[in-house]
């Protein structure tokens, strides 16, 4: 009997993501370059600065992309750079930014450009950042600039990164700046987080009527500890709902999903084209009456589970399908925006690489629209609060000599692109401890 060999469709998009301050490198002029400044901040006092140099050779790393078969990339543009001071927007960035573009269309590569990946410039911070309501007039004024400079070569785009991370962290752990830990304000700025979106899905279609709009939705995986306990399950329910459902229902429903206020939202609705996925890993949930500030919850991983570098989870490739699944009720398209794993030695994503992406080839033969998979990412890169200390690259970098290594996944993920499929060959040669998962029999 023939081996099975998993073809993905014929248009799919096979690409990596980026973000801009993690791989652009002196980026001055936002909240993160101030909050790398301050002891503590940032594990092993870590700088992002030199980052990847992409604000003066991106076009390396793009020849790197496509002779690795890849025909999308996912980046983002920095505001920060943008528009340095309010009301002023630098024309030699937005030009930048042109050029970039314009060089990923010709080695083939589509770009999808997300507006806004965590850093908000520091003219903004200063008047409340994502706390103040004027950001959305302020978002709005941005994203119409950029997409008039960059339009030409750009009709997908992605308006915010993570909304529902950007508030876990810099408003409920304090992980992440301004570093505050207010219920009251995390909600305060989830709705302008909401509203700014809404009103740059209808600005950017208004210069762009062609274009598709989207966000990267952050899906985690809460699973109770014990599925036949009430108060487990209970937990566990409640971290998925504050957690993975407060932003994708607001705008699929136009009705306020915050835990501090429900209500009509008709606005949010209808302003999305497309949604993304950036799936990492899971934790297992227990109840726990003295956990009040984590929603009665006592998060830990799976005993006896494989566990990935620095403790940063669970190797668990079912928990895609079962975020794909999720967000194939909403009727939209779906593009995985970001999908990798830290790995310096390259020991693990060979094999998560080929075991997550046959989950999303079954969920796509049970008519899920998947339409393209963006790993996280291409060259190792400054990992925000993490720093340096985690390497999710297909390609590694030396920081003293910007020296680029391919590692072995580089060259599997090569093959799945330029194949558009997984063949039991590419299982044998980079990941034979995958086989019996795969191609059982």
């Amino acid at each position: 009997m023939p081996e099975a060999t998993f073809h993905f469709p014929p248009d799919f998009k096979w690409g990596t993501a980026t973000a801009a301050h993690q791989v652009e490198g002196s980026n001055e002029n936002n909240d993160w370059w101030l909050w790398e400044q301050q002891d503590g901040r940032i594990k092993e006092g870590h700088r992002s600065q030199p980052s990847c140099n992409w604000w003066e050779q991106a076009e390396e790393d793009f020849d790197r992309a496509a002779a690795l078969g890849q025909n999308a990339h996912r980046l983002s543009v920095e505001w920060s750079r943008i528009e340095p001071r309010e009301g002023y927007f630098d024309d030699a960035a937005l030009e930048r930014y042109r050029t970039m573009l314009q060089a990923l269309r010709e080695r083939g590569i589509e770009p999808m450009v997300t507006l806004h990946h965590f850093t908000t410039p520091l003219w903004l911070v200063e008047i409340g950042g994502w706390e103040n309501r004027r950001v959305v007039h302020f978002f709005n004024r941005y994203v119409a600039r950029v997409v008039e400079a960059l339009g030409e070569f750009c009709d997908l785009w992605c308006t915010i990164n993570e909304p529902n991370v950007m508030t876990a962290l810099a408003y409920v752990r304090g992980i992440f700046p301004p570093g505050k830990q207010s219920l009251r304000l995390a909600m305060q700025v989830a709705r302008n987080l909401l509203r700014a979106h809404a009103a740059a899905y209808r600005r950017i279609h208004v210069l762009q009527p062609e274009a598709r709009v989207g966000f990267a939705h952050h899906e985690h995986i809460f699973d109770p500890a014990n599925p036949r306990s009430p108060l487990d399950c209970w937990a566990a329910g409640m971290q998925h709902r504050s957690f993975n459902c407060v932003f994708t229902d607001s705008v699929v429903r136009g009705w306020w999903m915050l835990p501090l206020g429900f209500g009509p939202a008709w606005r949010l609705r209808k302003t999305l084209d497309w949604i993304g996925l950036n799936y990492y890993t899971r934790d297992v949930v227990a109840f726990d009456a003295q956990a009040a500030g984590e929603l009665f919850a006592r998060k830990f991983h799976q005993p006896g589970a494989e566990l990935l570098d620095g403790g940063y989870g669970e190797f668990y490739p079912q928990g895609i399908a079962r975020s794909l699944k999720r967000l194939s009720r909403f009727g939209l398209p779906i593009y995985i925006t970001e999908n990798g794993l830290p790995d310096a030695d390259d020991d693990q994503r060979p094999r998560a690489l080929l075991t997550h992406l046959y989950q999303v080839w079954k969920v796509i033969q049970e008519c899920v629209p998947v339409m393209g998979y963006y790993h996280w990412t291409l060259v190792d890169n400054f990992e925000w609060a993490e720093g340096w200390t985690m390497r999710f690259g297909l390609i590694s970098l030396s920081l003293e000599t910007q020296e680029r290594t391919p590692r072995p996944s580089a060259y599997l993920y090569r093959d799945i692109c330029q194949a558009n499929a997984i063949t039991p060959s590419m299982i044998d040669t980079y990941a034979p401890e995958a086989r019996e998962l795969l191609l059982p029999g």
